[in-house]
């Protein structure tokens, strides 16, 4: 486990019984969208982070990525478009959480923040440049160069409704 995860995880689960938790690493032209997190949140405030959330009982951490996708950014993601990056573990016992991380190449939708008592803006921020922002995860800009490179990157379809990267 990465140092600092578990500090970095627990805290987010005011609720012992859920253990799952998804973010999703939308992606395009060399870019991940982000959310800046309220400075009132309790938890983690003024940090960007993947958007994402808590796995309900009874959903698997797909449907748990897509509802949570839908929550904070209004967006619906295309069905065999996400793909997992990575699991991380912290904790133990009653304690232990899952973190599953994954990338969404494709969604309908404008991402917009639907979440303003959580986020306080959202961005998309070159995969090169992650390094520079203060970030809930920090080790993200680890994760992420396991990613295509952006010339690798398929192009998404330009006649649905998205917003595009426009870099720092």
């Amino acid at each position: 486990m990465p140092s600092g995860w578990s500090e970095l995880v627990l805290p987010l689960c005011s609720n012992p019984a859920m253990h799952m938790v998804v973010c999703g690493a939308l992606v395009e032209n060399g870019a991940v969208l982000l959310v800046h997190r309220s400075p009132t949140r309790r938890a983690y405030p003024d940090l960007w982070d993947l958007p994402g959330g808590h796995v309900e009982t009874g959903e698997s951490e797909p449907q748990a990525l897509a509802r949570e996708m839908h929550e904070e950014l209004g967006v619906h993601i295309v069905a065999e478009s996400s793909s997992r990056l990575g699991d991380l573990h912290a904790g133990s016992g009653q304690d232990a959480v899952h973190v599953s991380v994954w990338q969404i190449s494709d969604w309908v939708g404008s991402p917009t923040n639907h979440a303003p008592e959580e986020h306080d803006d959202i961005a998309w921020v070159r995969i090169s440049e992650l390094g520079g922002l203060p970030l809930v995860f920090d080790t993200l800009p680890a994760l992420l160069p396991s990613l295509p490179e952006p010339d690798r990157l398929p192009r998404r379809d330009e006649a649905r409704t998205t917003t595009s990267p426009s870099g720092p």
